[in-house]
């Protein structure tokens, strides 16, 4: 069954993993802050899983994985970075496409210069940011204090939950929400904030790779316009598309509208 769910050690934690049946090229799924691998169902189980051999990683602290092993190191974008990249390599991954939603693109930016095998990368609600501009590629958010605060009440639970995801909501969000090692979201925020990765504006702008860039056009989190702006090296495209009726996590509310466009990015990619 392809959400039958696998585990595997790394240095960071216990490595806990969706695939889906296809046996094609690899397409390795990262999930955002306080969600998991299970958020890609429909990825996984539809024709884009059935093509590409879908690998869907849950963070440590995420999900089924183990929490950090030393928090401090692999709560941030570039220790998950260097956490699923050494997953790859222990699972014999030696090229794939990777899509990353929210802090998962994040992730993916920061594993360009990690994974030498990555032929693409597409991002989803993820502002290529420098440490100076962080506060220019969010937007004010009722919810937005959520994503670094340590301690969860039932309340905080359900309103990271809705904001997230959006509809269809299910029962298990507020599970994986609930699950995640607040650490996870507390050292993730103030090394974020705090600029120790890389400049990810930069990243973009250098990155010879091609990065596709697909956002809901009611992102309740992202400065879209802001996104607009920014200089990539190779745009997929030449386009940062957005659709419509959507919100964060266009893959899980309009997987309809969103699939084609990721079916057609790790088809060119992977050529």
């Amino acid at each position: 069954m392809a959400d039958d769910v696998k585990k595997l050690e790394t240095s960071h934690a216990t490595i806990a993993y969706r695939e889906s049946l296809g046996s094609g090229t690899p397409l390795v799924m990262i999930h955002g802050n306080s969600s998991s691998s299970a958020v890609f169902r429909n990825q996984l189980t539809g024709e884009i899983g059935q093509k590409f051999r879908v690998i869907a990683p849950d963070l440590p602290g995420h999900g089924d994985s183990s929490d950090a092993y030393d928090p401090k190191r692999s709560y941030s974008m570039e220790g998950y970075a260097e956490a699923i990249t050494e997953f790859l390599a222990k699972l014999g991954v030696e090229k794939a496409v990777v899509f990353g939603w929210s802090l998962g693109g994040h992730i993916g930016l920061e594993m360009i210069s990690r994974f030498p095998g990555m032929t693409g990368l597409m991002i989803t609600g993820t502002p290529p940011v420098a440490p100076d501009e962080i506060a220019n590629g969010f937007k004010p958010s009722e919810h937005m204090h959520l994503a670094g605060q340590q301690d969860f009440t039932p309340a905080d639970v359900e309103a990271y939950a809705r904001s997230t995801c959006g509809e269809p909501f299910e029962a298990f969000f507020l599970d994986v929400v609930a699950r995640t090692d607040g650490r996870a979201r507390r050292n993730m925020f103030e090394s974020f904030g705090s600029g120790t990765g890389d400049n990810q504006r930069e990243i973009v702008a250098k990155a010879t790779l091609p990065i596709a860039v697909v956002n809901g056009a009611d992102e309740p989190f992202v400065n879209l316009d802001f996104v607009s702006g920014v200089e990539f090296g190779n745009l997929w495209e030449g386009e940062a598309y957005r659709i419509e009726n959507s919100g964060h996590a266009p893959f899980w509310d309009r997987p309809t509208e969103f699939d084609p466009y990721l079916l057609r990015f790790a088809n060119e990619v992977s050529r």
